[in-house]
């Protein structure tokens, strides 16, 4: 990402605000990511990283992962960094096609679907809270094994439910605890995560 002062300014009262902390420098900037896009400090004590998250997420991204996302929203919030960077593929479960059932939501089909067909994907739910809860069923059934899970959606029913179940998979994955969360989180997440990953594979990676 390329930065402007005032964007840097910004960062700089991040850092001034937001006190100590027991992040890792990538965990961290993950974090301020997430609170300059948000303007919530509330981040910092609600983010959750499992072990290898970071570097597993990043390796696949140097490898050219698919990237499954549940919304448009989150698509477009990291297409142009993806594009610039590794050109990872992109997928929406909102476009994928599906035959109308009355079980689950168009977007559960549609996590369903793409995560069958790219089962080591990295799979970014930052709105949907069905999309999550369909996605650890097949964790846990086994069907599937992400590089990396990204789980942001905020909710009232259920969302504590799948966000546990999430954490217990033992697959990589980044969380937000409690009902908070939004896909302009997921998005500022993806997109901290490419940078720390760009820096770490640089461009020679282009010819991986």
């Amino acid at each position: 990402m390329e930065w402007h002062i005032t964007d840097a300014e910004s960062l700089r009262v991040i850092d001034t605000e937001i006190g100590e902390h027991s992040f890792s420098p990538s965990e961290y900037e993950i974090v301020r990511r997430i609170i300059y896009a948000t303007a919530d400090f509330e981040y910092k004590s609600l983010i959750r990283f499992s072990d290898q998250a970071l570097q597993g997420g990043a390796a696949a991204l140097a490898a050219r992962s698919t990237i499954v996302v549940d919304v448009p929203m989150v698509q477009v919030g990291i297409t142009p960094i993806i594009q610039s960077t590794f050109a990872n593929p992109v997928y929406c479960s909102m476009d994928a096609h599906t035959r109308p059932q009355r079980e689950k939501t168009r977007v559960a089909w549609g996590i369903e679907t793409l995560a069958k067909r790219y089962p080591e994907g990295i799979f970014v739910i930052g709105q949907a809270q069905t999309a999550l809860v369909e996605l650890v069923k097949l964790i846990e059934a086994e069907e599937i094994k992400p590089a990396l899970v990204i789980g942001t959606p905020a909710g009232f029913l259920g969302v504590d439910e799948a966000v546990k179940r999430l954490k217990d998979s033992l697959v990589p994955h980044i969380r937000i605890e409690g009902r908070k969360g939004s896909a302009v989180v997921a998005a500022a997440i993806v997109n901290g995560l490419v940078d720390l990953a760009w820096q770490a594979y640089g461009k020679d990676s282009r010819m991986i």
